[in-house]
Protein backbone atom coordinates (compact mmCIF):
# COMPACT_ATOMS: atom_id res chain seq x y z
CA UNK A 1 0.00 0.00 0.00
CA UNK A 2 1.29 3.56 -1.03
CA UNK A 3 0.45 5.81 1.61
CA UNK A 4 0.91 9.81 1.62
CA UNK A 5 0.74 12.36 4.48
CA UNK A 6 0.36 15.62 3.45
CA UNK A 7 1.85 18.62 5.63
CA UNK A 8 0.16 21.66 5.01
CA UNK A 9 1.69 25.05 6.10
CA UNK A 10 -1.13 27.08 7.56
CA UNK A 11 -1.28 31.08 7.82
CA UNK A 12 -3.26 33.98 9.31
CA UNK A 13 -3.66 35.52 6.15
CA UNK A 14 -4.64 32.60 4.12
CA UNK A 15 -7.66 32.58 2.29
CA UNK A 16 -9.79 28.53 2.67
CA UNK A 17 -10.25 28.36 -1.04
CA UNK A 18 -6.71 29.03 -1.83
CA UNK A 19 -5.41 26.42 0.90
CA UNK A 20 -7.54 23.89 -0.78
CA UNK A 21 -6.29 24.56 -3.81
CA UNK A 22 -2.91 24.24 -2.82
CA UNK A 23 -3.89 20.65 -0.80
CA UNK A 24 -5.29 19.69 -4.63
CA UNK A 25 -1.76 20.87 -6.01
CA UNK A 26 -0.03 18.44 -3.29
CA UNK A 27 -1.74 15.59 -4.38
CA UNK A 28 -1.50 16.10 -8.35
CA UNK A 29 2.23 16.23 -7.31
CA UNK A 30 3.01 13.18 -5.14
CA UNK A 31 2.34 9.95 -7.86
CA UNK A 32 0.66 6.91 -7.64
CA UNK A 33 -0.63 6.50 -4.10
CA UNK A 34 -3.62 4.37 -2.89
CA UNK A 35 -4.30 6.76 0.27
CA UNK A 36 -3.41 10.27 1.72
CA UNK A 37 -3.86 12.08 4.36
CA UNK A 38 -4.56 15.89 5.39
CA UNK A 39 -3.98 17.86 8.93
CA UNK A 40 -6.54 19.00 11.35
CA UNK A 41 -8.80 22.33 10.84
CA UNK A 42 -6.47 22.84 7.96
CA UNK A 43 -8.45 24.89 5.45
CA UNK A 44 -9.20 28.23 8.28
CA UNK A 45 -6.59 26.97 10.80
CA UNK A 46 -6.73 25.35 13.86
CA UNK A 47 -5.87 28.12 16.24
CA UNK A 48 -8.42 30.55 14.07
CA UNK A 49 -10.86 30.59 16.99
CA UNK A 50 -12.34 33.66 15.30
CA UNK A 51 -13.47 31.80 12.28
CA UNK A 52 -15.09 28.92 13.67
CA UNK A 53 -18.59 29.16 13.08
CA UNK A 54 -18.30 31.66 10.38
CA UNK A 55 -16.42 29.19 8.51
CA UNK A 56 -17.67 26.09 9.48
CA UNK A 57 -19.52 23.74 6.50
CA UNK A 58 -21.57 20.96 6.37
CA UNK A 59 -20.43 17.52 4.12
CA UNK A 60 -21.55 19.56 1.24
CA UNK A 61 -19.66 22.16 2.08
CA UNK A 62 -16.35 23.35 -0.46
CA UNK A 63 -14.15 21.55 1.57
CA UNK A 64 -15.42 17.94 1.41
CA UNK A 65 -16.92 18.24 -1.95
CA UNK A 66 -13.59 19.85 -3.34
CA UNK A 67 -11.68 16.51 -1.48
CA UNK A 68 -14.29 14.20 -3.08
CA UNK A 69 -13.70 15.40 -6.37
CA UNK A 70 -10.20 14.82 -6.39
CA UNK A 71 -10.23 11.30 -4.73
CA UNK A 72 -12.40 10.35 -7.63
CA UNK A 73 -10.20 12.26 -10.14
CA UNK A 74 -7.15 10.58 -8.52
CA UNK A 75 -8.84 6.98 -7.65
CA UNK A 76 -7.19 7.68 -4.10
CA UNK A 77 -8.64 6.94 -0.78
CA UNK A 78 -8.63 10.57 1.05
CA UNK A 79 -9.16 10.88 4.81
CA UNK A 80 -9.87 14.83 4.33
CA UNK A 81 -8.28 15.99 7.67
CA UNK A 82 -10.81 17.42 9.40
CA UNK A 83 -13.02 20.65 9.32
CA UNK A 84 -15.47 22.68 11.36
CA UNK A 85 -18.29 20.95 10.82
CA UNK A 86 -22.20 22.10 11.51
CA UNK A 87 -24.90 19.97 12.11
CA UNK A 88 -28.33 20.80 14.06
CA UNK A 89 -26.62 24.38 15.82
CA UNK A 90 -23.81 22.23 16.75
CA UNK A 91 -20.50 22.43 15.99
CA UNK A 92 -17.58 19.25 15.56
CA UNK A 93 -13.73 18.81 14.88
CA UNK A 94 -14.53 16.01 12.19
CA UNK A 95 -12.84 14.29 9.78
CA UNK A 96 -14.02 12.88 6.82
CA UNK A 97 -12.79 9.37 4.99
CA UNK A 98 -13.20 9.18 1.12
CA UNK A 99 -13.61 6.73 -0.96
CA UNK A 100 -11.99 6.45 -4.57
CA UNK A 101 -15.03 6.89 -6.18
CA UNK A 102 -15.71 10.43 -4.15
CA UNK A 103 -18.37 8.82 -1.22
CA UNK A 104 -18.11 9.38 2.33
CA UNK A 105 -17.21 6.33 3.67
CA UNK A 106 -16.81 7.31 7.41
CA UNK A 107 -16.76 10.25 9.59
CA UNK A 108 -15.21 10.92 12.59
CA UNK A 109 -15.57 13.51 15.32
CA UNK A 110 -13.07 14.24 17.56
CA UNK A 111 -14.02 12.60 20.99
CA UNK A 112 -10.87 14.52 23.06
CA UNK A 113 -11.56 18.67 22.67
CA UNK A 114 -8.29 20.62 23.97
CA UNK A 115 -8.68 23.18 26.55
CA UNK A 116 -5.14 24.00 27.22
CA UNK A 117 -4.09 27.48 25.56
CA UNK A 118 -7.08 26.54 23.35
CA UNK A 119 -10.74 27.20 22.48
CA UNK A 120 -11.72 24.16 20.83
CA UNK A 121 -13.13 22.45 23.89
CA UNK A 122 -15.34 25.66 24.85
CA UNK A 123 -16.58 26.22 21.05
CA UNK A 124 -17.05 22.10 19.80
CA UNK A 125 -19.21 19.26 20.84
CA UNK A 126 -16.82 16.57 21.56
CA UNK A 127 -17.60 13.15 19.31
CA UNK A 128 -19.04 10.30 21.47
CA UNK A 129 -17.80 7.14 19.09
CA UNK A 130 -14.71 5.44 18.42
CA UNK A 131 -14.12 5.17 13.71
CA UNK A 132 -12.94 1.80 12.23
CA UNK A 133 -13.76 1.47 8.78
CA UNK A 134 -12.89 -1.43 6.71
CA UNK A 135 -11.69 -1.01 2.62
CA UNK A 136 -9.95 -3.17 0.19
CA UNK A 137 -7.15 -1.74 1.23
CA UNK A 138 -6.82 -2.50 4.93
CA UNK A 139 -9.03 -1.37 7.86
CA UNK A 140 -8.04 1.94 9.47
CA UNK A 141 -9.00 3.71 12.74
CA UNK A 142 -9.21 7.50 13.15
CA UNK A 143 -7.61 9.92 15.55
CA UNK A 144 -7.13 13.78 16.01
CA UNK A 145 -4.74 15.29 17.55
CA UNK A 146 -4.59 15.25 21.23
CA UNK A 147 -6.38 11.89 20.97
CA UNK A 148 -2.79 10.64 20.57
CA UNK A 149 -2.67 11.14 24.58
CA UNK A 150 -5.28 8.37 25.36
CA UNK A 151 -4.84 5.00 24.70
CA UNK A 152 -7.33 3.26 26.04
CA UNK A 153 -8.56 5.01 22.57
CA UNK A 154 -6.10 3.33 20.40
CA UNK A 155 -6.88 0.18 22.72
CA UNK A 156 -10.67 0.31 21.47
CA UNK A 157 -9.26 1.13 17.93
CA UNK A 158 -7.19 -1.95 17.55
CA UNK A 159 -9.80 -4.16 19.52
CA UNK A 160 -12.30 -3.56 16.68
CA UNK A 161 -9.77 -4.93 13.74
CA UNK A 162 -7.97 -1.38 12.54
CA UNK A 163 -4.24 -2.15 11.74
CA UNK A 164 -3.38 0.73 10.97
CA UNK A 165 -4.49 4.38 12.87
CA UNK A 166 -4.73 7.19 10.74
CA UNK A 167 -4.17 10.64 12.63
CA UNK A 168 -4.71 14.16 11.68
CA UNK A 169 -3.12 16.77 13.53
CA UNK A 170 -2.12 20.78 14.35
CA UNK A 171 0.45 20.00 17.28
CA UNK A 172 2.49 23.12 18.16
CA UNK A 173 5.78 23.65 19.37
CA UNK A 174 7.36 23.26 21.91
CA UNK A 175 5.55 20.33 22.40
CA UNK A 176 7.52 18.39 19.59
CA UNK A 177 9.09 15.79 21.76
CA UNK A 178 5.95 14.37 23.30
CA UNK A 179 4.48 14.63 19.18
CA UNK A 180 7.68 11.91 18.24
CA UNK A 181 7.57 10.24 21.23
CA UNK A 182 3.09 9.50 20.84
CA UNK A 183 3.39 8.96 17.44
CA UNK A 184 6.51 6.03 17.85
CA UNK A 185 4.58 4.49 21.50
CA UNK A 186 0.70 4.05 19.83
CA UNK A 187 2.45 2.28 17.07
CA UNK A 188 4.55 0.17 18.85
CA UNK A 189 2.24 -1.12 21.74
CA UNK A 190 -0.81 -1.76 19.57
CA UNK A 191 1.92 -3.39 17.14
CA UNK A 192 0.33 -0.75 14.21
CA UNK A 193 1.35 0.72 11.39
CA UNK A 194 0.45 5.00 12.46
CA UNK A 195 0.59 7.77 9.59
CA UNK A 196 -0.15 10.89 10.97
CA UNK A 197 -0.44 14.44 9.13
CA UNK A 198 0.65 17.32 11.10
CA UNK A 199 0.38 21.09 10.05
CA UNK A 200 3.56 23.74 9.56
CA UNK A 201 3.75 27.37 9.81
CA UNK A 202 2.49 30.03 12.71
CA UNK A 203 -1.39 30.54 13.17
CA UNK A 204 -2.48 33.35 15.52
CA UNK A 205 1.25 33.14 16.61
CA UNK A 206 1.38 29.48 17.25
CA UNK A 207 3.98 28.05 15.45
CA UNK A 208 2.85 24.02 14.38
CA UNK A 209 5.93 21.63 14.51
CA UNK A 210 5.52 19.38 11.66
CA UNK A 211 7.27 16.25 11.56
CA UNK A 212 4.19 14.21 9.82
CA UNK A 213 5.28 10.48 9.36
CA UNK A 214 4.75 7.15 9.52
CA UNK A 215 6.07 4.68 11.74
CA UNK A 216 5.67 0.53 11.66
CA UNK A 217 4.18 -1.50 14.02
CA UNK A 218 8.02 -2.19 15.27
CA UNK A 219 7.96 1.38 15.96
CA UNK A 220 10.82 2.42 13.10
CA UNK A 221 9.74 5.55 11.54
CA UNK A 222 9.59 5.06 7.60
CA UNK A 223 8.77 8.66 6.68
CA UNK A 224 9.17 11.83 8.36
CA UNK A 225 8.52 15.28 6.94
CA UNK A 226 10.49 18.41 8.54
CA UNK A 227 9.05 21.91 9.82
CA UNK A 228 8.34 23.06 5.92
CA UNK A 229 5.34 22.17 4.04
CA UNK A 230 6.16 18.91 1.86
CA UNK A 231 4.30 15.19 1.56
CA UNK A 232 5.51 12.45 3.54
CA UNK A 233 5.49 9.09 1.65
CA UNK A 234 6.05 5.53 1.79
CA UNK A 235 4.88 2.23 1.03
CA UNK A 236 4.03 -0.35 3.45
CA UNK A 237 2.83 -4.15 3.43
CA UNK A 238 -0.14 -4.01 5.65
CA UNK A 239 0.40 -8.00 6.47
CA UNK A 240 3.20 -7.15 8.55
CA UNK A 241 0.75 -6.29 11.05
CA UNK A 242 -0.68 -9.90 11.67
CA UNK A 243 2.72 -11.06 11.16
CA UNK A 244 4.12 -9.33 13.83
CA UNK A 245 0.86 -9.77 16.06
CA UNK A 246 1.70 -13.42 15.96
CA UNK A 247 5.43 -13.51 16.16
CA UNK A 248 5.29 -11.01 19.13
CA UNK A 249 1.44 -11.46 20.55
CA UNK A 250 1.52 -9.16 23.07
CA UNK A 251 -1.82 -8.38 22.43
CA UNK A 252 -3.33 -11.30 23.05
CA UNK A 253 -1.71 -11.68 26.55
CA UNK A 254 -2.97 -8.58 28.47
CA UNK A 255 -5.07 -9.54 32.06
CA UNK A 256 -6.77 -5.78 32.10
CA UNK A 257 -8.95 -5.29 28.79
Amino acid sequence: MRIASLQIEIHDDMEKRDTITRAEKLIDGIGTIDLVILPEIWNIGYFSFDKYIAESETCNGETITRMRSKAKEKRVYILAGSIVEKEDGRFYNTSFFIGPSGEILAKYRKIHLFGYGSRESQLLTRGEDVCVIETQIGTFGLTTCYDLRFPELFRRLIDRGAEIILTVSAWPYPRLEHWLLFNRVRAVENQTFLVSSNCVGTNRSVQFCGHSMIVDPWGTILASGGDEECFVKAEINIEQVGHIRKQFPVLKERIFT
